[in-house]
């Protein structure tokens, strides 16, 4: 059991906490100076390269989506904040630019009124990034063990009482940071949603390019994505409001 949790803690550390090799920093270094320099259509390529050999992080997300931003490329740089947000959503600049991109779009949805306790659970859930969790989880493990081995060579029956129930609050601490961990994994896991690219969308009520419209959708909006069916997917709005719409209409987070 030991060995699974530690395994767990360890994997839940390691995703993001550098890029790892001196060539992917190199790439990085080069597009943030042709950022700097006002080259973001060079600097957007220079990122997307490192992404492209398979080295995600939250700021290359971000700076790529800032170098769409400034090329006037809504729909792009909400689509890259969002896969920024994926990884750290507990981040101020990450979500502050994903509101300020939303007040650019055509369309301005007022998401479904969520309970307060749903809410809460959420803020919690989000308030730091998985890798962050796992390194809590780890540190809160350290000092849990070490308080216990305290308790363990401890002569004092007061001293023993106290570092008990400080290393078993300590471990539950760590486990807890676990278990957010997880329900974050899950969140995004089971939450599948995808930015609108095409300039006007229609919302079908079946998918099928013969059936109702229901409404129209712009470029730039996020929607949540709940089915599939050959090349049509079943979308919902943050109202709640439902329809299909053509899969080459978006692109996924």
């Amino acid at each position: 059991m030991m060995k699974r949790i530690t395994y767990l803690v360890l994997l839940l550390a390691l995703p993001f906490t550098s890029f790892g090799n001196d060539e992917v920093n190199t790439l990085f270094a080069k597009g943030n100076d042709q950022y700097a320099k006002g080259k973001y259509a060079d600097a957007a390529k220079t990122y997307q390269s490192i992404l492209n050999n398979g080295n995600q992080s939250a700021t290359v997300y971000f700076n790529l989506g800032n170098a769409y931003y400034k090329q006037g490329d809504i729909p792009s740089a909400i689509l890259y904040y969002e896969k920024a947000h994926k990884i750290n959503p507990g981040d101020d600049d990450i979500n502050f630019n994903i509101q300020l991109c939303n007040l650019k779009t055509t369309d301005k949805i007022d998401p479904t009124p969520d309970i307060f306790l749903t809410k809460w659970w959420e803020a919690i859930v989000m308030a730091f990034s998985v890798g962050t969790l796992g390194w809590l989880s780890i540190l809160f493990f350290i000092a849990g063990s070490g308080v216990f081995i305290a308790y363990l060579y401890s002569q004092s029956v007061s001293l023993k009482r106290t570092s008990f129930f400080t290393a078993m609050g300590l471990i539950s601490i760590g486990l807890i940071t676990i278990i957010l961990a997880a329900t974050q994994v899950h969140y995004f896991a089971s939450h599948k949603q995808a930015i609108v690219f095409s300039n006007a969308v229609n919302v079908k009520s079946e998918p099928g390019a013969g059936s109702k419209n229901l409404f129209v959708i712009h470029e730039g909006t996020k929607v949540d994505v709940l089915e599939n069916s050959n090349n049509w997917m079943r979308v919902r709005l943050l109202n709640g409001n439902e329809g299909w719409i053509l899969v080459g209409d978006v692109k996924a987070i």
